[in-house]
Order: structure tokens, then sequence, then C-alpha cells
């Protein structure tokens, strides 16, 4: 697919091409008419200086025949120069036709002939200043100078005319090389409008075309990205307010959690305290119970010495009954005593006294033993009672001490409890302050969310912003391209 890029390219690659197509040329042409005005002007020194030569040795031969008519040594200046110059022209003027071999040729030959002529004045130089006027006059009417000079001149013109062909070549060259630039720039400017106007027509179609559409899209997009960006807003502002209320509850939560730490932290220091007194106290248990222990050793000490008390009365009892037996026969022997006393008459009176006052203590005995008796049953009763009493109290020591046992063990499992109580608000403090921290640092990480999201919101703002003004720079160029189409 041609797409504007694509065709832009094209045009300018086009237009580079001819562009450098121009160049080259008119450099080359440049450079020719450069390298060709450089060797006219090499051909014009060539000419200069076979003039030169030429001028030199005509200058030459007029001193010398001045001098052979006159004798003037004045008339040799011209001779001496052409005697100094010539060489070094000849020197020059090879330099110059260096690249050209039928010249050289020539200047090869044309410097034999000057050579010899010079030579040939140089004799009738010194046949003049020898021989004298008359002589040195034969000389020069033998012709021998001109016939040479002639043939200088014709060597000199050889040479001249060749010059004068190479500088119309040149010229031709010239001309031709003008021509190719002129057409170059001429046709290649021709060529350039007509590329420029077809890049021209073609951009303006696909301006029109495919910059319009890209430049709608472009408003489309730019419209899309505008309301994503006012959405991303809200949604950062949103997300900005909810992190803001996050992170206050977690502050409250922070607090909560610091309080609920140093609840715990206070639990651990009571459930230390509890176990300690609950050590305490299974302690102070542990002595009631030996106490209790102790009184039941003295009940049952008791009991025993009841029951002892007990067959001890049974005993007294015996040995009562045995009285009271005693006390019977005593009285029934005082009545038969006093019966007998009674019979006996006066002799018996006083024995009769006797028998009933064995029979009177006979009836105290007998009483005594009964009031005994009484009171010994009385005492086998308190007894038999005491030890029911002291059975009942070692059954409710037993019970007693079976209860503090069960609080003992109770008291032990307060204590392990109290122990576990301590630990698990250990537990509980360590992982608060653990919870504290981690609900720190989620407080720092919602900070930097909020964060975040406010410069997410400001992004967002700037990315309206530049919706907005693309949007508006979408529109000035569709317009553009709609008044380029118009």
């Amino acid at each position: 697919m041609w797409t504007f890029g694509r065709k832009l390219t094209v045009g300018f690659a086009l237009s580079f091409l001819l562009l450098l197509l121009i160049g080259g040329l008119s450099y080359r042409g440049v450079e020719f008419l450069t390298r060709t005005s450089y060797e006219v002007t090499h051909t014009h020194q060539a000419l200069a200086t076979i003039d030169g030569l030429l001028s030199a040795m005509k200058d030459a031969e007029t001193g010398q025949r001045g001098f052979l008519l006159t004798g003037d040594d004045s008339y040799l200046e011209p001779y001496r120069s052409a005697v100094t110059e010539v060489p070094r022209m000849i020197v020059q003027l090879r330099a110059l036709i260096r690249d050209n071999p039928s010249q050289q040729s020539r200047l090869n030959q044309a410097a034999i002939m000057m050579d010899n002529l010079l030579q040939l004045h140089k004799e009738r130089i010194d046949t003049r200043k020898a021989a004298g006027e008359d002589a040195a006059m034969r000389l020069v009417r033998m012709g021998d100078g001109k016939r040479r000079m002639d043939e200088l001149r014709v060597v000199i013109g050889q040479m001249e005319d060749a010059e004068e062909e190479t500088l119309k070549l040149r010229a031709k060259e010239v001309e031709a090389a003008a021509h190719e630039v002129r057409s170059a720039i001429g046709w290649g400017t021709l060529a350039g409008l007509l590329l420029v106007l077809l890049a021209g027509f073609v951009l303006n179609r696909a301006l029109s075309g495919q910059i319009g559409a890209a430049v709608r899209h472009v408003q489309r997009s730019s419209a899309e990205l505008q309301a994503a960006a006012n959405q991303q807003a809200a949604g950062a502002r949103e997300t900005a307010t909810s992190m803001t209320e996050i992170a206050t509850t977690i502050s409250e939560l922070l607090a909560t959690s610091r309080q609920i730490a140093d609840s715990a932290q206070r639990v651990v220091s009571v459930a230390e305290q509890t176990a300690g007194f609950a050590r305490a106290g299974d302690g102070t248990l542990q002595a009631a119970r030996e106490t209790i222990a102790a009184m039941r050793r003295q009940i049952d000490l008791v009991v025993d010495h009841m029951l002892d008390l007990g067959r001890k009365s049974q005993q007294i009892g015996v040995v009562l009954d045995l009285v009271s037996e005693l006390a019977e026969q005593t009285n029934i022997l005082a009545i038969n005593a006093t019966i007998e006393a009674t019979v006996a008459g006066d002799a018996g009176r006083r024995f009769g006294v006797v028998a009933d006052e064995i029979r009177k203590l006979a009836d105290r005995m007998t009483a005594s033993t009964k009031e005994i008796r009484m009171q010994i049953d009385d005492v086998r009763g308190a007894v038999n009672t005491t030890v029911l009493a002291t059975e009942a109290g070692s059954k409710a020591v037993d019970a007693g001490a079976r209860q503090f046992d069960d609080v003992t063990a109770t008291f032990g499992r307060i204590a392990g409890q109290a122990v576990t109580t301590t630990d698990a608000a250990r537990e509980i403090e360590l992982s608060t302050k653990q919870q504290a921290t981690a609900v720190e640092q989620l407080n720092i990480a919602l900070s930097n969310s909020a964060q975040a999201s406010r410069e997410t919101e400001a992004s967002s703002g700037q990315t309206s912003q530049t919706a907005t003004e693309l949007a508006e720079t979408s529109r000035d160029l569709l317009r553009l391209v709609q008044a380029q189409r118009a």
C-alpha cells in the first residue's frame, strides 16, 4: 500500500536523485570548465612564452646588428638579456607543454636553432670586436643569420599554430561542456518542476485523503484518550479518597492494635501474678492438707481413746455389778442379822443395831452403785456419741481432705491454665506487635499508594490537557486539509 510516508519518501527520493544528477552533471561541467580554463590559461602562458622567446631572439638580433653597425656596446644589452632569459623561458615553456609531445619536439628543434643563432650572434660580435666592422658586415651579408631566423620563425609559427589549434579545440570543448551544463540545468530544472508539481499533486491528494483520515482518527483517538484520562483521573481521585479513608482506618486500627498490645501486656502481667497466686495457693493448700491429715490422725487417736474409755466403762460396769451384787448380799445378810438379833432379844439388840447400820450402808451402796451405773451409762452414752461424732468428724475430715485434694488439683490446673494464659497472652502481645508493625507498613504502603494515586491524577490531568491540545491541533490540521482541498 502506498502510504503517505512512502509517497513522501519516494517524492523526496526522486527529487534527491534528480538534484543529485543535476548537481553531478553541473559539477562535472563546472569541473571540466574549470580544468579547461586552467588549460586555456596554460595555453595562453605557453603562447606568451613562445612570443617572449621570439621577441627575445628578435631583440638579440637587433642588438647584435646595432653593435655591428655602431660598435656601441650598449646595443648588446638585448643580446645579453636574451642569452640569460632564453634558456629560462625554454625551461618554462618545456614545463608548460610537457603534455604535448609534438610541441616538445618542436621546442627541442627551436631550442637548438636558438642556441645556434645565439652562437652565431656571439661569433659576429666577437668578429666585430676583433676584426672590425667590415669583417663583421661581410658575415652579415652572407645571410646565414636571416636564414636561421626565418627557420626559427617557421618553427615558432608552427608552435603558435599548434597552441592556437589547442585553444580552438578547448574553446569547442568549453562550448560543448557549457551546452551540456546548460542542458542539464535546463532539463533538470524542467524535470524538477514537473516532479515538484507531480509531488505536490500527489501530496495534496495524500494530504486530503490519508492525512485527513489520519487527522480524523487522531481526533477520535484524542477524544477517547481525553475520556480515558478523565475516567483515569476520576478513578485516581476515588482511589486517593479510598486510600485516605483506608489510611485513616488503618491508623485507627494501628491505635487499636497498640491498645490491644498494651492490654495484652497487662494481661500477661495479671496472668503472671495469677500464676504466682495460684502457686502460693497451691502451697497453702498443701499446708492445709497436711494440717487436715494431722487433724485426722488426732481424731483417730481421740476415737481410739474414746473406744478405750468405752471399754473401760464397760469394765467399771462389770465392777459395779459385782459391787451391787455384794451390796445386795450384804443387805440380805443385814436383814438376816436383824432378824436374828430380834430373835436374840436384848442380847441381840446391839447386834441388830449393827446389822441395821450395815443394811443401811448396803442400801446406800446399792443406791450409789445405781447412781454410778447411771453415770457410767451416761459416760458410755457420751463416749458412744463422741465416738460416733468423732467418726462422723473423721469422715468429714476425709471428705474435706478429698475436697482439698480436689481444690489442690483445681489450683494446679488453675496454675497450669494461668501459665498457659500467660504464654497465650505473650503470643497475643507478640502477634499484636507484629500486627502493629504490619499495620504501620501497610499504612506507609497505603500512603505511598495514595501519593501515587494523586500523582496519577495529576498525570491524568496532564494527559487530558495534552489530549485536548492534540484534538485542537488535529482540528486545525483538518481545517487546513479541507482548505487545501477547497
